[in-house]
């Protein structure tokens, strides 16, 4: 009896850790590889996160700050941009001229609409579509450093749209004249224009409104028809049409 309790014992394997046994850790999943990006792709991370980060710092943050904010090396930043200008100019294309858009060249060379109604039209989409936050505060930035995005974009509605505007309200008003715009003319056009920008200024640098404690999301129709109509008024007095025997006289 005692020999077969003996072999017994001896027959069973000896666990010298049991509790290590049965808590065996399950076999842990391995870490997902990260996707490479292509070049297009990289290049839109970049210029999306700069685009972020010069709207909330303005142009005089360090690229290494930019680089580390975007999640990419101070080498990758400049490997696609090789200087800060080049990067600038190309958030200034993307946020500012290719946020322009050509139906709006089409809307207000419409002979069909009338001067209120392509203003209106115009200036609806201009506030709700273009002035945007990055748009905004990267004007203002640059406005307060070189002046490099705040004279390029100037420069394109001096010669995109400022004299469109002059021509059709100069059109209400019975004026045919293709003479270069007086000062007057222009200060009126930038109350008008300056003024939807403030509406910009009021959401995205003051994070106020007017009219109560909860800022505008956007702007509506009759919000912008008003201001056009007063616009538009105001320029009754400083447009006379010429009398007709003046034109006559002039005729001959």
């Amino acid at each position: 009896m005692v020999q077969i309790i003996d072999q017994l014992v001896n027959s069973m394997s000896i666990q010298t850790n049991p509790d290590k046994a049965k808590k065996t850790a399950p076999p842990q999943p391995e870490a997902p590889l990260r996707r490479r990006m292509g070049v297009a792709e990289r290049e839109r991370q970049i210029l999306d996160g700069s685009i972020q980060f010069f709207a909330q710092h303005g142009f005089g943050g360090q690229l290494r700050d930019l680089a580390k904010s975007i999640g990419v090396t101070h080498a990758l930043l400049y490997h696609y941009f090789p200087t800060k200008q080049a990067l600038v100019d190309r958030v200034y294309l993307e946020v500012f001229e290719g946020r322009w858009r050509n139906e709006w060249d089409a809307l207000l060379d419409d002979p069909d609409l009338s001067v209120e109604d392509k203003l209106t039209a115009f200036y609806l989409e201009y506030v709700n579509i273009t002035l945007s936050r990055e748009f905004t505060r990267i004007l203002v930035f640059s406005g307060l450093t070189d002046h490099t995005i705040t004279d390029r974009f100037f420069a394109m509605l001096r010669a995109r749209l400022f004299p469109r505007l002059i021509r059709e309200t100069r059109r209400l008003r019975g004026v045919f004249s293709r003479a270069k715009s007086t000062e007057r003319e222009m200060e009126l056009l930038m109350g008008l224009h300056g003024g939807f920008f403030y509406i910009s200024m009021r959401r995205w640098i003051y994070g106020q409104d007017v009219y109560g404690e909860t800022v505008h999301e956007d702007y509506d129709e009759a919000l912008v028809r008003d201001r056009v109509r007063s616009y538009l008024q105001a320029s009754r007095e400083l447009l006379k049409a010429p009398a007709a025997s003046t034109r006559k006289s002039t005729a001959k």
